[in-house]
Parts: structure tokens; sequence; C-alpha cells
């Protein structure tokens, strides 16, 4: 990929793509049944995006998950951070 494309995108939002390819590796063999690590993966994602994410929110992102087998990506997670 475009190293200069990156760098851009990092300017633009904040946002560290070091640590967004991280959380992406972590998530390949991640078990999105289990709580704890949904959980985890919310808070990694929120501190990621300095965007905290309060416990109502949370667990509802988690039921979604957890119980209702909602995929768990980037955009999910997005859409859920951003209802009010």
């Amino acid at each position: 990929m475009d190293n200069g494309f990156f760098k851009n995108l990092e300017k633009k939002t904040g946002v560290n793509m070091k640590d967004i390819f991280d959380l992406a590796a972590s998530l390949q063999n991640a078990n999105f049944k289990d709580e704890r690590t949904v959980r985890g993966v919310i808070q990694r994602v929120s501190k990621i995006a300095n965007k905290p994410v309060n416990k109502e929110t949370e667990d509802k992102i988690v039921q979604s998950i957890v119980k209702d087998g909602k995929q768990l990506d980037f955009n999910t997670l997005s859409n859920m951070l951003n209802k009010k």
C-alpha cells in the first residue's frame, strides 16, 4: 500500500494506522461468541477512535454480537457508536 496515503489518513483522522493494523490482526482469530473478547474489542476500538463508550452502549453492542450473532466489523461498531 501507499505509505503516503496512510500518512494523509492519519493526519485527517488522528488515528494511528499501526494501531488499526494491529487491531485488525488481533481480530482474525478472535472468538466473537465470547463476551470478554467482544468487550475487549469494543474498548480497544473506543480507545483508538478516542470515542468513549458508556456501559449501556457497550452492553447493547455485546448483546448484538454475542447473543444475536451480528457480524463484528468496523461499520457495525461505527454505526452503533454513532447512534444517539
